[in-house]
């Protein structure tokens, strides 16, 4: 069984804690953080980022994935498959959810399902296929897998979820919790982002659950961490965890900005409007170029 990973999660831990530990961790002390232990996160800069327009000003684009690897595995899906548009001049995010089973042009290959773009050309080619599919550019990819999500939770020392829906899985994710607030360890956020049999629309309501559980996440940073000096602390740790590629130090603190500045209740969470398919490919519906329109000139969904 494959192991889709809750990105919208990680959007949140990898930015957020990932990127802007490794440059505020750097302001403060003068010196590199240097990398401990298991890498949580990949960040890798685009060929797309050299039009990236200026901070602050325009909309920035960032693709969030988690692959099925295992322990040990290099070459993987991307299951789990989040576009984040940020706009630094209002304060508000978009994160579009992409089914992994989504029928692409993957360029150079067809049309496939849009999780095989990163098994064949990892994160370049993953960015350029849904940088075309919605119309706009990727300036940045984070990417993840089965440990790096826990241990980034773990690391958090767990989050408080207030589960509003029953999420019982037991045979294939293990999740199981009933309504109510659960202090989630790792394995038990990864199980309760990755169910998707115990609900009638599968993949949808998972996805929607992915972004319920950033939002929570979030909220309890912003809670737990209400000084710099103490936020300054868990993002110095939590950034050792994280790799960069084709990046320096300007990139990760433009990053770890624009995911310290997300207040929950800016941020919308929608999945893209797909159907039924050929081959199990999930077709776009009419109305999904309307929203990648509105999506894409400045990362704010006004008509929809």
């Amino acid at each position: 069984m494959k192991r889709a990973i809750s990105t919208l999660s990680i959007l949140l831990l990898a930015i957020a804690m990932g990127t802007a530990g490794l440059a505020a961790w750097w302001l403060k002390t003068g010196r590199m953080p240097i990398a401990a232990g298991a890498t949580y996160m990949t960040v890798t800069k685009t060929a797309s980022a050299d039009s990236t327009p200026i901070p602050g000003i325009a909309p920035i684009f960032v693709l969030v994935v988690g692959s099925d690897a295992r322990t040990g595995e290099t070459v993987a899906r991307g299951d789990a498959i989040h576009l984040v548009g940020v706009n630094p001049q209002s304060g508000q995010a978009t994160m579009l959810d992409i089914p992994r089973d989504t029928g692409a042009q993957i360029p150079g290959h067809g049309t496939e399902k849009i999780n095989a773009a990163m098994a064949i050309g990892g994160a370049q080619l993953i960015a350029d296929t849904v940088g075309n599919l919605v119309g706009v550019k990727v300036s940045f990819v984070i990417t993840t897998d089965f440990d790096g999500f826990i241990g980034m939770v773990n690391d958090l020392g767990g989050v408080d979820v207030n589960v509003i829906s029953r999420n019982v899985d037991r045979e294939y994710s293990g999740a199981n919790f009933e309504v109510g607030t659960t202090r989630m360890n790792g394995t038990q956020a990864l199980a309760f982002s990755r169910n998707r049999h115990g609900f009638p629309s599968g993949d949808l309501k998972r996805s929607e659950n992915q972004g319920y559980f950033i939002l929570q996440t979030l909220s309890q940073l912003r809670t737990n961490n209400p000084g710099p000096t103490a936020t300054l602390g868990l993002l110095g740790n939590l950034g050792r965890h994280a790799q960069l590629v084709n990046m320096g130090w300007a990139d990760a603190y433009r990053l770890g900005r624009l995911g310290l500045s997300l207040d929950p209740q800016n941020v919308r969470n929608l999945v893209i409007p797909v159907g039924s398919g050929v081959g199990s490919r999930l077709a776009l519906l009419g109305n999904a170029r309307d929203l990648f329109n509105d999506f894409a000139d400045d990362a704010v969904l006004q008509r929809h």
